[in-house]
């Protein structure tokens, strides 16, 4: 008998979608795939495993809870992997391969392990650090003669062939921070790490921050069992960032010399410190410089010697640029590899050092979504983008010479969602593909995309944990409709299980819609959509403008004011919603976490009439609250758009949120979108009279990341649309 998936099911082990390896890996030589992989009783404890290319098997390396350091995670620690979504998860949850592919560092809690492939059985994990010793962001050195790390905001490395601990920087206390990245670089500028090591071992450039000027915002973080307030350092818009300096230090130790980042015709030392990178052999490093208005960025090449700079390029723009990982230095010619948004869409071009561009590598009315590598002695460069559909992510190939600028060959097969990791060289490649009916097929492939091994074929069969739900599971349906302006917005629907085409249904509209993620593509996923379909509801998503991968025309129609075109955008899904014979308009619910709970705020307080009811988790209720560089990249300052900032507040429309219209959901030690947000909010609408349902999750950061809460959290979407636009059902049914 067919089985409808259950909210249980959908956060319960093993993961529904398959033995999904995630941090894959190609050794440098070639000869192992290694990735992490979750457990069939437990998917959030990851253990490392390996493929083997000429053996052809996989087997599992490192059994984690084997490993001692399972210890309480320090706040530095717990801190960075919500910055990095991966808060959820135990065990080994990063891991780095030594250069001679014969090692690998990795660390469990927070203690740090080197594991020799060649070692004895038993003896091939060596701890480098004593249990209870913090470490975070462990790397090993690019000629593997040293493995560094930061601990207790200093920064430290091990020089492996004697075993001796040296303690680079010392002031690292309080405000000053070594060798890590500010929480604005992690949370909003993609930049995990605040150090970087020379490519000959000779040196580590380092960031150090003092976060002494930044507001401390006292915030509550409740708990089960306890409350604790804590002071932090949160950049709001228009208050003060962090000071930023760069270092140079040797890993053996010694003085610190110091990198001026001032900008004294632009700002002078208002700046972001956006990305760091050595040139090739360490002839010198470069450094990218940000404008705090973010509508100038600077790459900057330094001579680690004289410590003399020049700016190798300038980028500038009217609304903001954004920051990217797609610069690559060629070996044999005094050039890099550098993309850019300069026509309108983001493309790859090839600049000399003299900053002159000498060709353009990729053109056309579509987006680069990354560079993945160079192959200069076969003239290629390999990237990820959507050229041939918006929904997709697609593998290409194309001449480094410039000559398939308008053609580049497309090496991945299937039409959906490829994710490519190339290794050295670029000899071959992993290729992790999914569409909306396959779950993530992971493969090793050759430079022309032929492929050489399955790592992990995830085939939707007998025995897999998808198997059961394969007959009640729907196919979405894509389309376009226009916005205000003519651009083309992109939508996904699902249909009811069992649909009628005479009936008319209530709908479940999602959406994100807010800038850096896409939420409409054709990749496998949207277990919760699945859900409600298979429930009874249309559902409904939509991509408004301001999201990525569209072009500058499509992403700038927000800029000084949110939440005005992306609503504007949803009322256009809302309005194709009501034309369609088998939707009933008066039964329109919208739901969306973080971003896309500000716009179920919106879209409450604009259009009343249009939704029957609306759930907001984690929002935005107020920009002035949410950090630097994410908001003022959008708004401004507030000192310079006042009104902007006004009118992009839910405060500022709140006479049009009906009572018992809104669900309001928020984790009580999120911080991220401060649950001030929210409070501000309940009491905005308490003094109105207007009355809402309010859920608090103590404990529960931004993500609301652990599976207990995501339980909770969705039965309870589920119910409150439910009562509210499936009445009936609901009360016959007592709730979920």
């Amino acid at each position: 008998m067919a089985e409808k998936l259950s909210i249980d099911r959908l956060y319960s082990d093993p993961d529904l979608n398959g033995p999904s390896p995630r941090s894959l890996k190609i050794a440098p030589d070639g000869s192992r795939v290694t990735f992490l992989r979750g457990r069939a009783d437990d998917q959030n404890q990851l253990d490392l495993w390996q493929y083997d290319v000429a053996g052809g098997e996989a087997e599992r390396l490192v059994d984690s809870a084997t490993l001692a350091g399972q210890a309480e995670l320090s706040d530095a620690e717990k801190a960075r992997r919500e910055r990095e979504r991966i808060a959820q998860l135990k065990g080994i949850v990063a891991y780095r391969w030594a250069p001679d592919s014969k090692k690998l560092l990795f660390t469990v809690g927070e203690r740090l392990w080197l594991y020799d492939l060649a070692a004895e059985p038993g003896s091939q994990a060596r701890a480098l650090t004593p249990e209870g010793f913090d470490v975070t962001d462990a790397k090993i050195s690019p000629r593997g003669g040293y493995v560094s790390f930061v601990s207790r905001q200093n920064l430290y490395a091990i020089e492996l062939a004697s075993g001796k601990v040296r303690q680079l920087t010392r002031d690292g206390k309080g405000p000053i921070h070594n060798g890590e990245a500010e929480f604005v670089a992690q949370e909003e500028m993609d930049r995990a790490s605040g150090y970087w090591w020379a490519p000959d071992d000779s040196a580590i450039a380092f960031e150090r921050y003092d976060e002494s000027l930044v507001d401390v915002v006292e915030r509550t973080e409740v708990y089960a069992d306890r409350s604790e307030t804590i002071g932090q350092r949160y950049p709001a818009a228009g208050r003060p960032n962090v000071t930023v300096k760069l270092g140079l230090v040797a890993p053996r130790g010694g003085r610190t010399r110091w990198i001026d980042l001032e900008d004294r015709e632009h700002g002078g030392a208002d700046l972001y410190l956006a990305r760091v990178d050595w040139m090739p052999e360490a002839k010198g490093l470069v450094y990218q410089r940000q404008s705090r208005d973010q509508r100038r960025l600077d790459l900057v090449a330094v001579d680690t010697g004289s410590l003399r700079q020049r700016t190798l390029l300038t980028e500038t723009s009217a609304t903001w640029i954004n920051l990217h990982d797609d610069l690559r230095f060629l070996k044999n010619e005094d050039a890099f590899v550098w993309a850019s948004e300069r026509d309108g869409y983001k493309h790859l071009y090839v600049f000399g050092l003299d900053g002159r561009e000498r060709r353009r590598l990729t053109r056309g009315t579509w987006e680069i979504d990354k560079l993945l590598a160079l192959d200069e002695k076969n003239g290629k460069v390999y990237f990820a983008a959507n050229r041939e559909d918006p929904l997709q992510q697609q593998v290409y190939a194309a001449a480094l010479d410039g000559g398939q600028a308008d053609g580049a060959v497309r090496l991945s097969e299937g039409e959906g969602w490829h994710e490519a990791v190339f290794g050295e060289g670029a000899s071959a490649w992993i290729d992790t593909y999914s569409d909306p009916r396959t779950p993530p097929q992971v493969s090793l492939r050759r430079p022309d995309g032929s492929r050489i091994a399955w790592i992990e074929r995830n085939e939707l069969k007998e025995g897999h944990p998808y198997w059961p739900y394969r007959q009640t599971q729907i196919a979405p349906e894509f389309g376009a409709l226009k916005s205000e302006d003519g651009q083309s917005l992109q939508y996904r629907f699902y249909k009811p299980l069992g649909f009628d085409e005479k009936k008319k249904y209530p709908v479940f509209m999602t959406y994100y819609g807010g800038p850096g993620r896409q939420y409409v593509n054709k990749a496998w996923g949207a277990h919760f959509e699945q859900y409600m379909a298979q429930h009874g509801y249309v559902v409904f998503a939509l991509d408004n403008r301001g999201t990525p991968r569209r072009g500058r025309a499509f992403s700038d129609a927000i800029f000084k004011r949110l939440g005005k075109a992306e609503v504007a955008d949803q009322m256009a899904g809302v309005a194709w919603l009501a034309q369609q014979p088998w939707v009933d308009a008066e039964r329109i619910g919208a739901f969306g976490w973080s971003y896309g709970g500000y716009q179920t705020l919106m879209l409450l307080a604009t259009h009343p009439q249009s939704f029957a009811a609306g759930v907001a988790v984690a929002p935005v209720t107020d920009w002035r609250l949410y950090d630097t560089h994410y908001t003022e990249r959008y708004l401004d300052t507030p000192q310079n758009n006042a009104d902007g900032y006004e009118q992009s507040g839910v405060l500022h429309w709140l006479d049009g949120i009906r009572s018992d219209a809104l669900l309001l959901v928020h984790g009580m030690a999120d911080d991220n979108v401060l649950f001030a947000n929210s409070t501000k909010l309940m009491a905005a609408l308490q003094q109105r009279g207007t009355q809402f349902e309010l859920m608090t999750y103590p404990g529960g950061k931004h993500g609301l990341s652990q599976p207990a809460m995501k339980k909770h959290v969705y039965t309870l979407i589920a119910n409150f649309f439910d009562a509210k636009l499936k009445p009936a059902a609901a009360e016959a049914s007592g709730g979920k």
